[in-house]
C-alpha cells in the first residue's frame, strides 16, 4: 500500500505583496489573480495546512513613495494600512466564494469590516481550519508589511514564512537585467546579510534571523507552486540558520 506523502508543515504564514493582487500592471485589484491566489491557498488549506496570510498594499498606496511626493510620513504609512484592508476584504472575498472560511484581522481598528488583531483569537480560527489574513501592518507607522509578516509568524507559532514573488527564488542579481544571473537553492541569514541580497527589509530580515525563522521565497504566478512548497519539494530560495 502506497504512503500518502503529508505536508512538511502544519502552520504557514504567506507574505502577499500588494503589486501581486494587481495582476500584471501591479495596480489596483485584478479580480482573477486574487482569484487564482486564493485557489492556491484553498489547496493548502485542504491539506490539512493552517493559512496566515500577510497583504501588502502596494497597489493601491505606498507610504515610503507617498512621503517623498511631499506626504508626511507618518500620514502616508497609515494611508498604506488602510490600503493592505482593502487588499485582505478583496482575497477574503475570493476564498469564501470557494467555500474557504476565512477572517481578516486589522491593526488598526475597524469593527465593521474587521476583527482586532488578538493573537488568542487568531491562533483559534486557525485551529477550527480558517484562513486569517492579517491587515493594517503592524499598526504602526515606519514599518513595512514584510516587518510585519516576520512580527506575526513569530507570534502565532507559524514553521515558516512564504514569500511570495513573481521570480522564483534569490539571485545574485536582478535576473531580469542580468540573463547569467544565478539562483541560490539555500542560503544563510548572514549570507543573504553580506551579499545584501533583497530578501526583505533589515528590520523583518533580523526579526526573522534572531528567531530563527525560515523563509522561502518563491514564484506564486507558477500554478500549485504554493503546494509544492508546503508538501517539501526544492521550489525557490530557502534562507535559514
Amino acid at each position: 500500500m502506497k504512503k500518502t506523502k503529508r505536508p512538511s508543515y502544519r502552520r504557514i504564514l504567506l507574505k502577499l505583496s500588494g503589486e501581486a493582487l494587481g495582476g500584471e500592471a501591479g495596480v489596483g485589484i485584478c479580480p482573477k489573480s486574487v482569484f487564482r491566489m486564493a485557489e492556491q491557498i484553498r489547496e493548502v488549506r485542504d491539506l490539512g495546512v493552517q493559512v496566515v496570510v500577510v497583504v501588502g498594499g502596494g497597489n493601491i498606496f505606498r507610504g515610503l513613495t507617498g512621503s517623498e511626493r511631499g506626504i508626511e510620513r507618518a500620514t502616508g504609512d497609515y494611508m498604506g494600512m488602510l490600503a493592505t484592508v482593502i487588499n485582505a476584504l478583496a482575497l477574503q472575498d475570493a476564498l469564501e466564494k470557494i467555500g474557504v472560511a476565512t477572517r481578516v484581522q486589522s491593526a488598526i481598528s475597524m469593527a465593521q469590516v474587521a476583527e482586532p488583531f488578538i493573537r488568542r483569537r487568531a491562533v483559534r480560527h486557525l485551529e477550527k481550519g480558517r484562513v486569517v489574513i492579517f491587515g493594517g501592518g503592524t499598526g504602526n507607522p515606519y514599518f513595512s508589511t514584510d516587518t510585519a509578516a516576520a512580527l506575526r509568524a513569530n507570534e502565532i507559532g507559524a514553521e515558516v514564512i512564504l514569500k511570495a514573488t513573481k521570480v522564483d527564488g534569490i539571485y545574485d542579481s536582478d535576473p531580469k537585467k542580468n540573463s547569467a544571473a544565478k539562483r541560490f537553492s539555500r542560503v544563510t541569514y548572514i549570507d543573504a546579510l553580506q551579499r545584501q541580497l533583497k530578501v526583505m527589509d533589515s528590520t523583518a530580515f533580523s526579526l526573522c534571523m534572531d528567531n530563527r525563522m525560515p523563509i522561502i521565497v518563491f514564484d506564486l504566478f507558477r500554478p500549485h507552486n504554493l503546494k509544492r512548497v508546503v508538501m517539501g519539494e526544492a521550489v525557490g530560495t530557502k534562507v535559514t540558520n
